[in-house]
């Protein structure tokens, strides 16, 4: 049975009315969206970021289960985290991990303190991370006291936008700024961003010149730590924005590679190009838990050799 033109149409234009009105539902909340949502919720299947809020930035600035703890204070013997970049630096990992050291390993956001545990505030996201897992280990073996975690991670955001005049430099400098407020001294910088300049194809020297830039960003707010310069290119599928393939000799990673000079105390990071295989990464991108574990531990190594 076929349909009539005039029905074909009718049908059209109810279809295209159906998506207009959700839309417009869903952007200021009317009818009948919140009946739905409050049909999930009696059901117990309240979404994830029903839990959480976010900032201007998009990033995780706060959670249900969330309570700020006293802050500790700054010793030669603590550990001060600054951790930046894109989604694997972020609250994307595929296992969650929380503080095995109460107080001692905390997550620093805003102003406030809270005991480190995934999601992280600060980055983008609401799944897991390595960070909180770094801090453990760093605790375990005794390299510090304390670890103070500050993340800053943004999902997508290219090597531009954290130089001088993006978006985010400006986000990096007000993050600076608290901690220094807060009388804390960054003592390290992990940088895990390349994957989306990968895909965009920035060069070498744009990439190597933008980065730069940024430390000089970071030096003019008093953060004379280290910049660990992680290799991290990788990120297959169309889902992920990526590509079907990857060429480890790439132009973001030879510009990573070169980047460490003493003269400027920026330091070679944690190569996960190299570092993971495929079942480490739950989507071809980003880590599961196999791939978080492995990072943590080679970012602990990395930092043992800094510990006081």
């Amino acid at each position: 049975m076929h349909m009539s033109r005039n029905g074909f149409l009718l049908a059209s234009l109810l279809l295209s009315a159906g998506y207009l009105i959700g839309a417009y539902s869903a952007n200021h909340k009317l009818f009948p969206l919140p009946f739905f949502h409050a049909l999930k919720t009696r059901a117990g299947g309240m979404a994830p970021e029903d839990l959480y809020t976010f900032d201007q930035a998009g990033r995780l600035a706060s959670g249900d289960q969330k309570k700020a703890v006293s802050c500790p204070e700054q010793t030669d013997r603590t550990a001060v985290l600054l951790l930046m970049g894109q989604s694997n630096a972020g609250n994307h990992g595929g296992q969650r991990f929380r503080s095995q050291h109460g107080g001692a390993l905390v997550n620093y956001f805003d102003g406030r303190c809270y005991v480190a545990a995934s999601p992280l505030l600060g980055s983008d996201g609401v799944s897991g991370e390595y960070w909180t897992e770094l801090g453990n280990l760093l605790l375990d073996r005794g390299s510090f006291d304390q670890v103070i975690l500050a993340p800053l991670a943004i999902s997508g955001a290219e090597v531009s936008r954290w130089g001088q005049g993006g978006d985010l430099n400006r986000t990096m400098i007000d993050t600076a700024g608290q901690l220094r407020e807060r009388d804390y001294a960054v003592t390290h910088v992990l940088w895990v961003q390349g994957e989306i300049d990968y895909v965009k194809r920035t060069n070498e020297k744009d990439y190597y010149d933008r980065f730069l830039s940024l430390v000089s960003s970071l030096r003019s707010q008093g953060v004379a730590a280290p910049v660990y310069v992680a290799i991290a290119t990788k990120c297959l599928g169309a889902s992920n924005g990526g590509t079907r393939n990857h060429s480890a000799d790439n132009p973001i990673a030879r510009a990573q590679l070169a980047l460490p000079d003493p003269a400027r105390n920026l330091r070679t990071g944690v190569n996960s190009d190299a570092l993971l295989d495929a079942l480490d990464r739950y989507d071809d991108c980003h880590f599961g838990s196999s791939g978080e574990q492995k990072v943590a531990r080679a970012w602990a190594d990395l930092l043992r050799s800094t510990a006081p």
